[in-house]
């Protein structure tokens, strides 16, 4: 019997035990199925704004019971294209040929055939099982749903909480400016990032802060959970945080200040109000603010009236704006830490710092960069060696230059010279991105000619990565 009966049974199964016990609830539910019955609502709500508040956290569309189980809903569940015939040879399986319904003609048996064809760890990814199966089994039903991520973290909550609290043309501008994303649209993990030790160690200290809010609201402890990330471009700010949200199961709200504040000029300060009512409606969440030196330069300059407003609004905002009583998890980053003035430094309770990788990260960070990749007597000290200066984001360049350069020669096993050259031609183009293009050297400026001197450098052809 394949695999894919297997997965077919485990849906049947699931959306039975789910229909016939009503205190399960959508997160005893395994995400896959959860998307497929899950609804979004039609209507907004009435009443006062905490009552509203409270009934958008329980009406935010739903799964109603029963849980249909037809070939349509099996087949999105699951991934099988053709589940009935996957399932249709059991002597305890049934389809409905008007309606496509599938079903269990003796779920006795069903769950005898199942669970001697599943391990433990297969049991723990779904809760309605895991308590089914709780007795025979070395499986707790209450870690299997502590593990389950929450609903408040699918895509379609996210959605349906947004279409009923912004649902109007002008609400739907703003949320242009912010990017919502899922942690299932995240496809990085901390485990693919290469951190320093400082690093780590903040990045800890915040994941058990997240793990045991509910404790730091108890003693008091409420000036927590609003990080600055500052570093040149390319350290891994960004990914870092996407990478946390990935890890932990937070939804991840990212907002460029310079475009919060570039459009609608006469409604930014309500912009940056928005911002932060998305990240509360959707806590617990990570609201990420990127660009954030934006604040002291608005601050100093004589920008419009309209700005100095929006940004006086940001500090009040990330003021009132709590990891313990809201569930948010704030961080902002920048690549110019030397702008930020004091009010924009004591808004925040941790700085964490993202400095360009040294040879030995470098190594590290070519050598995740490489996992998939066949390379031939590879040497990722040897590259690093020669790559001084580079962030992540170079090396990644550099390897995208190299697998590009041997898929012209049909080839898809690298060497370590396909490696030493990408280098070189990144460094080419490092040189022509920073060659000043008017007063720069004329034969860099025609093809054919020698841009070795051409970015300013010394006559060795020396540069700067500082981009």
């Amino acid at each position: 019997m394949t695999d894919g009966a297997v997965d077919v049974v485990e849906f049947l199964l699931t959306a039975n035990g789910y229909t016939n016990d009503r205190t399960f609830d959508e997160n005893d539910l395994r995400p896959a199925y959860r998307n497929v019955f899950w609804s979004v609502p039609t209507g907004g709500t009435d009443g006062d704004e905490e009552e509203s508040q409270n009934r958008r956290r329980v009406t935010n569309g739903g799964i109603e019971r029963p849980l249909a189980t037809t070939t349509k809903t099996a087949r999105a569940a699951t991934g099988v294209q053709q589940p009935w015939e996957a399932v249709s040879e059991l002597m305890f399986t049934d389809r409905d040929d008007f309606s496509g319904t599938l079903s269990l003609t003796d779920r006795e048996i069903a769950e005898e055939w199942y669970v001697d064809r599943v391990d433990d760890d297969r049991l723990l990814e779904n809760p309605v099982l895991a308590k089914r199966f709780e007795d025979e089994t070395d499986v707790d039903y209450e870690t299997a749903r502590e593990q389950n991520r929450p609903i408040q973290a699918d895509r379609v909550w996210i959605d349906g909480l947004l279409a009923e609290y912004f649902d109007d043309e002008d609400d739907e501008e703003m949320l242009d400016l912010v990017d919502v994303r899922a942690p299932e649209e995240i496809d990085l993990t901390l485990d693919d990032l290469v951190l320093t030790a400082d690093q780590e160690a903040e990045i800890n200290k915040i994941a058990k802060a997240i793990e045991h809010r509910d404790y730091l609201a108890d003693i008091g402890l409420r000036e927590i959970g609003k990080l600055l990330f500052v570093g040149p471009p390319g350290t891994g700010k960004t990914s870092t945080a996407r990478a946390l949200a990935r890890d932990m199961d937070l939804p991840f709200v990212e907002v460029k200040l310079s475009m919060i504040t570039s459009q609608y000029l006469g409604e930014t300060a309500k912009n940056v109000d928005k911002t932060f009512e998305v990240a509360k409606r959707l806590s617990p969440c990570i609201l990420f603010i990127d660009e954030f030196d934006f604040v002291a330069k608005t601050r100093r300059s004589d920008e419009h009236a309209a700005l100095k407003r929006a940004v006086n609004t940001l500090l009040k905002s990330i003021d009132n704006v709590s990891l313990i009583q809201d569930d948010v998890l704030l961080i902002g980053a920048t690549n110019h830490p030397d702008q930020l003035d004091a009010a924009a430094w004591r808004r925040f309770d941790e700085i964490v710092n993202f400095p360009k990788p040294d040879t030995r990260m470098r190594s590290d960070i070519l050598q995740v960069i490489t996992r998939t990749m066949d390379i031939e007597e590879f040497d990722p000290l040897a590259i690093a060696e020669i790559t001084e200066g580079l962030t992540g984001s170079d090396l990644r360049m550099v390897m995208r230059e190299a697998v590009l350069e041997a898929l012209t020669e049909n080839r898809t096993t690298l060497t370590q010279d396909d490696l030493e050259d990408a280098v070189e031609g990144f460094e080419e183009r490092d040189n022509l991105k920073n060659m000043d293009m008017i007063e720069g050297d004329h034969d860099a400026l025609v093809a054919g000619g020698d841009i070795s001197g051409a970015s300013g450098g010394d006559s060795a052809g020396g540069h700067s990565h500082d981009h």
